[in-house]
C-alpha cells in the first residue's frame, strides 16, 4: 500500500511539474515581476509591504500547482533575493514540492510570496534540500488588522507565507513542503556552477534582475 501511495504522489508531482518544463531562469524572473506588479495594485498591500521591508530575503513562486486524485501533490519553481541594508542580492533559484493525503480531485494554481524574516530562514534556501517545519517554521503572513499583533505561531516562525489569488492575500500551509536548490537554473543564470549561498552574496545589479528589484523597492514604499 505504501508503494502505491508513493507512486501516486510521484505521479501527481510529475504531472504538476511537467507544466514547468519549458521554463527558464529569465521566464521565472518575468513571471515574478508580473506577480509583484499584481500585488502592488491591491488595496491591502501596506502591511504586506512592511513585512517585505523588514525581511532578510524574499522568495517568490509565481505559480505553485496543486493537483491530485486520491493523493495530492504540489510543485513550483521560484527564486529568492536576499535583502540587507536596503540592498538586494542574488537571485538563487529553487524548487518547492510536497504532498498531502486525502480525497482530492482537481487542480489549483496559486502564486506565493515567502518573506524570510531571519537568517535561519535564509538557511532553508541555501541547503541542498530542506523540509519546512520545525527549525524552519512557516506561518501565515500578517495582513490587515492582524499585522498589528503577532500570534504565537508567527512569533516562532522563520518564514511568513502569502498566497495571492483572486486579488486577496492569505496564508497557506507549507509545513512539510521540501525546498531544493535548482542547480540547473542557477547555472543557467550565472553561467557556471554557483552555490545558492554564493549567489545570495552577489549584488542583484544584472539587467535581467533589475526590473524585479525595482518592483520590490516600489512595493516597499507602500509600507505603513
Amino acid at each position: 500500500m505504501k508503494k502505491i501511495l508513493a507512486l501516486a504522489l510521484l505521479f501527481a508531482l510529475l504531472s504538476a511539474g511537467s507544466s514547468f518544463a519549458a521554463q527558464t531562469a529569465n521566464s521565472i524572473i518575468g513571471d515574478a515581476l508580473s506577480m509583484i506588479g499584481d500585488i502592488s495594485d491591491q488595496d491591502d498591500v501596506s502591511s504586506m509591504a512592511e513585512t517585505v521591508r523588514t525581511s532578510h530575503a524574499i522568495a517568490i513562486i509565481p505559480s505553485m500547482v496543486k493537483a491530485g486524485f486520491i493523493i495530492g501533490g504540489e510543485y513550483g519553481e521560484g527564486l529568492i533575493l536576499r535583502h540587507e541594508n536596503g540592498k538586494w542580492y542574488g537571485p538563487s533559484f529553487y524548487n518547492i514540492g510536497g504532498g498531502s493525503f486525502g480525497l482530492q480531485i482537481g487542480a489549483q494554481s496559486v502564486s506565493l510570496l515567502l518573506a524570510v524574516i531571519n537568517e535561519r530562514g535564509v538557511g532553508a534556501f541555501t541547503a541542498s534540500k530542506t523540509k519546512l517545519g520545525g527549525d524552519f517554521a512557516v506561518a501565515a503572513g500578517p495582513v490587515g488588522r492582524r499585522a498589528e499583533a503577532a500570534t504565537d505561531a508567527q512569533a516562532k516562525a522563520s518564514i511568513y507565507s502569502y498566497s495571492i489569488t483572486k486579488g486577496l492575500f492569505a496564508g497557506v500551509s507549507l509545513e512539510g513542503s521540501v525546498i531544493s536548490i535548482s542547480v540547473k537554473r542557477n547555472k543557467e543564470y550565472w553561467g557556471g556552477n554557483v552555490s545558492a549561498k554564493e549567489a545570495l552574496q552577489k549584488p542583484a545589479t544584472d539587467k535581467r534582475i533589475l526590473p524585479l528589484v525595482n518592483a520590490l523597492d516600489a512595493l516597499i514604499k507602500k509600507a505603513k
